[in-house]
């Protein structure tokens, strides 16, 4: 089984377009009661604005250091975690399309250090559930995939 991931990206808010605000012309930009909403999710009052800015200038800061845009390293991940099977994105411009192509080369960047540092930055890993074999945590696939043993 796996998951198809729709908007990897979060509607460009893992791009890093809008670690400083909504930009001009930017789909956020807008009116439409829908992208509101979904901006609102993330920046919509200063307790969820500061812990979306913490993240993506966290993720800003591992993309810097592996070379690579927000985007390439949002979607590396997607390719790499073994629980996705596929993830659908959408551009805008060529440009944006161009470069979130050369994820794929990113995607060979991700080691289970680097991942765990990404899991770190996001603070948003599910709880493992109980292995009652044991009455111990259970390892997830993804926790034995930041160990290198997937």
């Amino acid at each position: 089984m796996g998951t198809t991931i729709w908007s990897p990206l979060a509607g460009g808010i893992l791009t890093g377009k809008y670690n400083n605000g909504i930009p001009s012309g930017s789909r956020f930009d807008t009116d439409n009661g829908m992208m509101k909403s979904i901006y609102a999710k993330y920046f919509g009052d200063e307790d969820k604005k500061k812990k979306t800015l913490e993240a993506l200038n966290g993720l800003a800061q591992i993309a810097k250091d592996l070379n690579c845009s927000q985007a390439q390293l949002a979607l590396a991940w997607t390719i790499v975690n073994k629980d996705v099977s596929t993830a659908m994105f959408g551009a805008t411009k060529l440009e944006q399309i161009d470069d979130n192509i050369k994820a794929i080369e990113v995607a060979k960047k991700l080691t289970p250090e680097i991942n765990k540092k990404i899991d770190e930055v996001l603070g948003n890993r599910p709880e493992t559930p109980t292995d009652f074999t044991n009455w111990g945590p259970t390892k997830t696939r993804r926790e034995l995939q930041l160990e290198g043993k997937l």
